[in-house]
Order: structure tokens, then sequence, then C-alpha cells
């Protein structure tokens, strides 16, 4: 069970059940999380995590 797995099962939920509505969710999810991944060990950390 790897990555892309995941994304596969997320695609198929999508499709299946036509929650086309979701996806805008998923990617927002997607982003904020790549953000805050990127940002973990940078002097920036503090000025993002005030953000949230």
């Amino acid at each position: 069970m790897g990555k892309g797995s995941t994304l596969k099962e997320i695609w198929s939920f999508l499709r299946v059940r036509k929650k086309w509505w979701l996806i805008p969710v998923v990617v927002l999810l997607g982003l904020i999380g790549a953000l805050l991944f990127l940002t973990e060990g940078s002097a920036l950390a503090p000025f993002i995590y005030a953000l949230f």
C-alpha cells in the first residue's frame, strides 16, 4: 500500500460516487500539507504557522 494506491482510492471514490465538489477540498488539503511539510525546518516556519 503506497501513496499511489491512496490517491487511486480517493479518485475512484470521487468518480463512482460523483462527489465532484470534494476535489477542491482534497487539493486544498494537499497543498496545505505540502506547505507545512516543506517549511517544517526552515526559518519561515513561525510565520507559516501564524497563518493558521
